[in-house]
């Protein structure tokens, strides 16, 4: 996601059926087919994004009498699960409303995870002003080979970090993981800060880059498996806010760098706050409770839940969750069965996301916009490149309140759209001479429209999404594999983005970024269901009945 880059990416949610071009009970995501479906009780939403699944009417009507509940609402009659789920059975259903409000307390632990999701942010940007000063530093001003080996050296870490993270969480659990990732987080930002050669620099953005990626596989995982189905987009687009906010964070940093130039060794250092804060704060932070539940540790998990949601919910969130796994009694899902018939579809949706995440050119505008400011005839570029990062934070805040109100595909789709006519403005303010006395503001109007609109839809809701449309058994390493996808392709930007500027002109570029928008935008209408109000529970049986 991102980086410098307004690699502000983040992110997980779940497009259903058309989202995966699948069908509940259908031999490629459901497993054996349901034959029918009970009557369709409401739900009623529980702390964690916990729903009730099936409920008899008998039970529900016998609450209404002594008052502990009323009956939602019942269907008329037993509906076929046919081999293909309709768009009607995941999205024509309303949004239920919690009955009671939870005692327990959830932000402070989306807060410590979401220091993760800074670091994330922070380590991508900080490259963007201290390249220049360090690459002097080092005795490697006119090696751009060398220049852009420690640009990407970090995007090939997180790539390994990414496809880690998944494996780790799913054995030592999400908040030992946490603990885990600050080991390298650590180091790989001491090394970046104390470097004395090409080498040792190399290697600190590498460990830096391990830490990232685990980072930014868990965070949005953690968050969603902690969230209260009717806040769950809010609080997952928060992972992407921060992650704006550490990309600002590193921008802002660079701007005693004028009067400065040793400066950029503090700026790696920086870094290293954070990274302790996170190792603490998990120690301290409760446990998934699904994760503590299908490690059958009853006790643990009911604990989890008194602290996220209150004593009054552990019954309700236990009882959804013993629901939940009684669905299936399948182990947990290896990496060969991601690419199965049955999960398949709905995993090369959550790679397609992130692809065209990076490949709209995000993590080049990020990287490299102190440059493009400067070659446009920007005077202050550094001041400039902030500017872009408060855009960032500004419309990453923005999508978080829209996010559980107009939903992911929407936001999605007037993301892409905004993104390709702000590439399309950039590429022709370096091309059409009649706007060459212009091409300085229009380069700082492009840019941070481009950001704007990014920070709608394509930053926060593909890491949103993928954690709503993976089943259990598979949504940590399915995660993971999106996220190597995002980060593979991040490295190759940002590996190659200077070469293929010289040889083609930054207007080819920005053309065929704009491109890729459009691309995207077709993808996502054809692709996309909207996931918002839904439970991970109720997504879950939606792709996949009962077998």
């Amino acid at each position: 996601m991102q980086g410098a880059t307004l690699a502000v990416k983040a992110r997980t949610g779940y497009g259903l059926h058309k989202l995966t071009g699948l069908t509940a009970g259908s031999g490629e995501y459901g497993g054996r087919r349901s034959s029918k479906l009970s009557v369709r009780m409401s739900d009623r939403i529980g702390c964690c994004g916990l729903r009730r699944g099936l409920v008899s009417m008998e039970t529900e009507l016998a609450r209404a009498k002594i008052g502990f509940g009323s009956l939602l609402r019942s269907s008329a009659k037993a509906k076929s699960v046919r081999a293909q789920a309709s768009e009607e059975d995941i999205e024509d259903v309303a949004p239920l409303k919690p009955e009671t409000k939870s005692s327990g307390t959830v932000l402070p632990y989306v807060g410590v995870a979401c220091l993760g999701a800074i670091l994330f942010g922070y380590h991508l940007g900080v490259v963007n002003g201290a390249l220049e000063y360090l690459a002097k530093d080092l005795g490697i001003a006119e090696n751009t080979v060398a220049q852009g080996w420690i640009v990407s050296t970090l995007l090939a870490g997180a790539t390994v970090g990414s496809f880690t993270g998944g494996a780790l969480a799913d054995k030592f659990g999400r908040t030992r993981t946490f603990q885990l990732d600050a080991i390298p987080l650590v180091i790989g930002a001491f090394l970046c800060a104390t470097a004395q050669s090409v080498q040792t620099m190399i290697i600190g953005r590498l460990l830096a880059g391990i830490g990232i990626g685990i980072s930014s596989a868990i965070v949005p995982l953690y968050i969603s498996e902690i969230s209260p189905t009717e806040i769950r987009g809010a609080l997952g687009s928060v992972n992407q806010l921060f992650i704006c906010i550490g990309i600002l964070a590193a921008l802002v940093a660079g701007l005693p760098l004028a009067g400065n130039p040793l400066w950029w060794r503090s700026m790696f250092g920086i870094a290293l706050i954070p990274s302790v804060l996170l190792a603490l704060g998990m120690g301290f932070s409760p446990e998934s409770p699904r994760w503590l539940f299908q490690q059958g540790k009853i006790v643990e998990a009911e604990k989890a839940i008194r602290t996220l949601c209150g004593k009054e919910k552990v019954a309700e969130v236990m009882q959804d969750l013993t629901a939940s796994q009684s669905g299936s009694a399948e182990p947990e899902a290896g990496w060969f069965d991601l690419f199965s018939s049955r999960y398949w579809k709905v995993v090369s949706v959550g790679a397609a996301l992130f692809l065209f995440q990076q490949l709209a050119g995000i993590n080049a505008v990020v990287y490299y916009s102190t440059s493009v400011f400067r070659s446009a005839g920007i005077a202050s570029d550094v001041a400039a490149s902030a500017l872009v990062g408060a855009a960032n934070v500004l419309g990453t805040t923005v999508a978080s309140s829209l996010m559980d109100k107009q939903g992911r595909k929407s936001l999605l789709m007037i993301s892409f759209t905004g993104m390709a006519a702000s590439m399309l403005l950039l590429s022709l303010s370096f091309t059409w001479k009649v706007l060459a006395p212009y091409a300085g503001p229009l380069a700082v109007v492009g840019t941070v429209l481009y950001v704007l609109s990014f920070s709608l839809g394509a930053g926060p809701v593909p890491a949103l999404l993928l954690p709503e449309i993976f089943a259990s058994r598979i949504r940590a390493k399915a995660v993971s594999l999106s996220l190597g996808m995002h980060w593979i392709s991040n490295f190759v930007i940002g590996l190659f983005f200077l070469s293929v500027v010289n040889k083609y002109g930054i207007s080819s570029v920005y053309l065929g970024f704009s491109a890729v928008c459009l691309l995207a935008v077709l993808y996502i209408a054809g692709n996309v269901v909207e996931t918002k109000g839904r439970s991970l529970e109720e997504i879950e049986r939606a792709l996949n009945p009962a077998t």
